[in-house]
């Protein structure tokens, strides 16, 4: 797992930093379930090696690991520290959950699963619109049992979004439905199934008009484009029709990824070049950091191929690697990394301070800084790295020292990364930001006490949204006089500058995750 600490940095922790109250909540809510009934309650009796040949591989395993991520909170990747797909730990899983296996995982049915498990994720609500509108009535697809819902998102998003051949897509789930429920759920989704097929081909599919007052087109803006009510509102609020639109265009696309050649091993980009042409892995040059470059398909054959767990590279977004350029780590400095783990910023700021100098990364999880620890020695990065596990609050309090620089990555709403964390959206509610904007500010005020005179502040999330951003930043200066602005535009492209002088980055304008960085100084 610690090899891969910079690819979960996209599909766990990274992507969102939870506070540890939220943390705990989670972690109650994590509880084993049951195909047959609504909810999260114990899982049948499993029946050791029931082989079945006959059911599609792929579609059982995105069938149970869509309600594990919906009721026990699995993440939506299959990428283990070996590099291989993790095709028989998955099939235990389909084992113990609806009572039989399928034939093993290939390459292939891994990648299927990847596509097919985003994708229903992300079109969740779209989906589950059109699977209301073809059921006999509303209360057949209200009292639906979890895994037969499950099978017809899996039909209906093979059909409309990938094309599948739509009769090959009706037969194989009508037969997971018949052997891993009974024969009168197939029979449901057989009928189902059809009557989306002949829609499709009519282009007749029943989706809403976006007509009426503000609410009823969020509401219909929100189905069509499959995200929650409340953040197309505020979307349309704060930034208008035309760019909410083409935001939540980019958070449905099947993402990208950066990789980053680690100098912390004297990797240059060359040399990853170089071995990414090797693995005929297609890649484009970061137009914007010499250590990045671009990739859209090919990762799985990057860890296969070993090549984040002997350190060459790690999976960085360019938005986190310009972050860093905002806090310009300095060969002998001493900065604080105050919300570190799960590490991939601290990884690069190591990286930067060619041995000289030293990053203190504190964070309130034991566990992922340990990871992070395992990870700073295959980087070659371990001496100058200090992990500190405590509460950014209590550490403030209780030591009297101050650092050049801190980075304040703070816990936030993720609404920068939805494009990779597929189910974040439909796990943040508009009270949560309420939560979280309270929690930055205390990080906040935390943080300052560490900066030394004359030293640097650096405020970060991986959000979009004025609130968290700008909104703290402001009222922070309100509060802290002695802090001001040092604008950003000499350490960034101008394009990424705000006329405030932060840093944001624009999912939309820049094809990135969307981030935002202010840089603040303290008086001498």
């Amino acid at each position: 797992m610690a090899q891969l600490l910079s690819f979960r940095v996209y599909l766990s922790a990274e992507t969102h930093k939870a506070s540890p109250e939220s943390s705990k909540r989670t972690q109650k809510t994590r509880k084993p379930f049951s195909p047959g009934k609504r909810g999260p309650v114990a899982p049948p009796p499993p029946k050791p090696q029931n082989l079945n040949l006959e059911v599609s591989p792929h579609r059982a395993v995105s069938a149970v690991r869509l309600m594990r991520i919906e009721f026990g909170g699995a993440f939506a990747d299959l990428l283990n520290e070996k590099g291989k797909g993790s095709g028989s730990n998955e099939m235990s899983y389909v084992e113990r959950t609806i009572g039989f296996r399928t034939r093993d995982l290939d390459d292939r049915d891994l990648r299927l699963v990847t596509d097919v498990v985003g994708g229903t994720i992300r079109w969740r609500r779209y989906l589950d619109h059109l699977i209301g509108s073809l059921c006999h009535n509303e209360r057949t697809f209200r009292n639906m049992e979890p895994l037969l819902l499950q099978i017809l998102r899996i039909g209906f998003y093979e059909i409309i979004k990938l094309d599948m051949p739509p009769y090959a897509v009706v037969d194989e789930n009508v037969r997971l439905a018949k052997v891993a429920l009974r024969p009168g759920a197939g029979d449901l989704v057989n009928g189902i199934l059809r009557k989306l097929v002949s829609l499709k081909e009519k282009d007749a599919l029943p989706l809403p008009k976006v007509e009426g007052d503000d609410r009823a087109q969020a509401r219909a803006l929100a189905t069509i484009h499959s995200h929650p009510v409340w953040m197309v509102r505020r979307w349309v609020k704060y930034l208008g029709l035309d760019e909410a639109t083409k935001l939540m265009t980019w958070n449905n696309n099947d993402p990208g990824f950066s990789l980053r050649a680690n100098m912390g091993k004297d990797i240059t980009r060359s040399d990853l070049v170089e071995r990414l042409n090797s693995l005929k892995v297609p890649h484009e040059l970061s137009l914007h950091l010499e250590e990045f470059v671009r990739i859209k398909t090919g990762l799985q054959n990057v860890v296969q191929a070993g090549l984040l767990k002997e350190g060459i590279c790690s999976v960085q977004d360019e938005s986190a690697g310009l972050v860093v350029s905002v806090v310009k780590p300095q060969p002998g400095e001493r900065i604080m990394d105050a919300c570190a783990a799960p590490g991939g910023k601290t990884l690069f700021m190591a990286s930067c301070l060619k041995g000289q100098g030293m990053i203190y990364a504190m964070d309130v999880n034991e566990g992922r800084l340990r990871i992070l620890g395992e990870t700073a020695r295959s980087h070659q990065v371990d001496g100058v790295i200090t992990t500190i596990h405590s509460d950014l609050r209590v550490f403030a309090e209780t030591k009297e020292v101050q650092y050049d620089k801190v980075l304040l990555d703070a816990p936030c709403s993720g609404l920068g990364v939805l494009s990779k964390r597929a189910d974040l959206r439909w796990n943040r509610k508009l009270e949560d930001m309420e939560e979280l904007t309270k929690l930055q500010d205390e990080l906040f005020d935390a943080a300052s006490k560490l900066v030394k005179p004359g030293g640097f502040l650096i405020y970060s999330t991986c959000s979009i949204d004025a609130e968290e951003n700008q909104g703290r930043v402001e009222a922070f200066l309100l509060r802290h006089p002695e802090f001001s602005v040092d604008p950003v535009d000499k350490l960034v492209p101008s394009s990424f500058v705000t006329p405030q002088g932060f840093f944001l980055s624009n999912p939309v304008k820049h094809s990135l995750d969307g981030a935002f960085a202010a840089r603040l100084v303290r008086a001498l």
